[in-house]
């Protein structure tokens, strides 16, 4: 099997998962508890917050805040903005949010609550003279995402950020860095200097699913979303789940170590499948193209051919890709991410995204590129839009596609 979606989800690395196999085992400990057999379920949570306060480049291990995944971190961070800071009732965020935003902003939008959403031009950036206009000294907070999961399009945070505290320094800015955590470098006390919480996901960088963490910088007014116990310095109750932490701390050490050649590595076998696919398949187009992207993520655009299909061909061939985002994978929709770039119509339901990981190999690229081609032939030779003898759409429905 080629496995092409790892912006849906990774496999487990095997030292991630070696190192959480004692606590499912012997070291089955509550951290919380006070006898000396917890102590080493407590030091591993511990150790794994200094991890990520590392990666992370803050000074402050409390402002680590461990939880199930990315989505209850979005949920927690927006929610718990909205009730610490009551008086204020307006939101910043953009088009091509990750549903775990955008459907909390609209729950929010119920609520009474006004939603400005950013627009974006054709290569997925972000419409900087919206966003200045849209923001106001009484906005309560802006979400923006890093990377977007679909295109792998990043966006300018440190810019928006700025933009952000300079109209007030008391709007708050939410970043979802769940596609590029241990990926691109984030430094809360850098790059990152004006952003005040984040999320991210354990299992889109090699550990395991259901888990993840929310940075809170300190003195940010966010109300806690979990209540029960002690439990994250107050911040979410419920026992933490020591094995699947001490994992996701494992896989960052992981990616750290080999940083910056698995991202030279990746980038190249991106680039060569995209080359691949424009050389060999006529009227495609590279979604994102000529924007700032994640040196893992592809998206292209084929026109005149159904995507559902093409998946179900490259399944058959054991190639796993996606047409988007897999939280809305059972949604006939077209993709709202490529709705908002203004993708056109002949390829808004033919875009497929392939992301790689350090797993991949070239060979694996070599294979998809002497197939994908046959699949999209086959599928055109059905289509009514299709010239199959000239290899070109034909002429009552050409108009999109380079």
């Amino acid at each position: 099997m080629i496995y092409l979606d790892n912006n849906a989800t990774t496999n487990v690395a095997p030292e991630v998962l070696e190192t959480m196999l004692p606590f499912f085992k012997e070291e089955y400990y509550n951290p919380s508890s006070m006898y000396g057999a917890a102590k080493l379920a407590r030091y591993a949570v511990e150790s794994a917050r200094n991890t990520f306060a590392g990666e992370l480049k803050t000074a402050h291990n409390s402002e680590i805040i461990f939880t199930s995944c990315a989505t209850e971190s979005i949920n927690a961070a927006i929610f718990g903005a909205a009730k610490a800071n009551p008086e204020r009732r307006h939101i910043v965020t953009t088009a091509v949010e990750h549903p775990a935003v955008l459907e909390v902003c609209k729950q929010l939008q119920r609520d009474g609550y006004e939603v400005s959403i950013i627009g974006v031009d054709r290569d997925g950036n972000i419409d900087l003279h919206e966003f200045i206009r849209e923001l106001q000294p009484e906005t309560l907070l802006v979400a923006i995402m890093h990377a977007n999961n679909e295109t792998g399009v990043i966006f300018p945070i440190e810019q928006l950020a700025g933009i952000t505290k300079e109209t007030s320094r008391k709007i708050l800015f939410f970043c979802d860095i769940t596609q590029t955590f241990t990926k691109v470098p984030v430094n809360v006390c850098g790059n990152f200097r004006d952003v005040d919480m984040l999320a991210f996901s354990g299992h889109k960088f090699h550990a395991p699913k259901g888990v993840g963490a929310l940075y809170i910088r300190r003195g940010t007014p966010c109300r806690s979303f979990f209540i029960g116990g002690h439990q994250e310095f107050g911040r979410r109750a419920g026992t933490e789940n020591v094995a699947l932490i001490a994992g996701m701390a494992k896989a960052v050490d992981a990616a750290a170590e080999h940083h910056q050649s698995d991202a030279e590595r990746i980038e190249t076998l991106r680039n060569k499948l995209q080359n691949g696919i424009i050389e060999r398949i006529p009227n495609v187009e590279v979604n994102g193209l000529n924007a700032e992207r994640m040196p893992n993520t592809l998206n292209v655009a084929v026109h005149y051919v159904e995507g559902e299909s093409m998946l179900t061909m490259l399944d058959e061939l054991e190639i796993c890709v996606s047409s988007g985002s897999a939280c809305t994978s059972g949604s006939l929709e077209p993709s709202h991410v490529l709705t908002a770039m203004g993708v056109p119509f002949t390829a808004m339901h033919g875009s497929v995204r392939f992301s790689l990981s350090r797993y991949n190999t070239e060979e694996e690229i070599d294979f998809v590129l002497e197939h994908f081609p046959k699949v999209v032939a086959n599928l055109r030779r059905m289509s009514p839009y299709w010239d199959q003898g000239n290899n070109c759409p034909r002429e009552e429905t050409s108009g999109g596609g380079s």
